[in-house]
């Protein structure tokens, strides 16, 4: 009868302190999420077909072949 009231004192001491202290939720630190967003700007590929275009459209109006004036020798 001994051994079952010491079997039955060790396994009530060892019961309590493993339920000592309760349940405790682990805490997740959660790391912030950075978006990288491209800086608002105009759109610098079409600035140089512009320029060009610009250019072709003046030579074509400032191209003068007033033929009138060389074949009236």
């Amino acid at each position: 009868m001994t051994k079952i009231a010491t079997f039955a004192l060790a396994l009530g001491l060892t019961a309590s302190s493993a339920l000592a202290g309760g349940y405790v939720a682990p805490v997740v630190e959660v790391e912030p999420v950075v978006v990288d967003e491209k800086p608002a700007s105009s759109n610098a590929g079409l600035v140089v077909p512009a320029l060009l275009l610009l250019g072709v459209i003046a030579a074509v109006a400032s191209d003068d072949d007033d033929d009138d004036d060389d074949s009236s020798n």
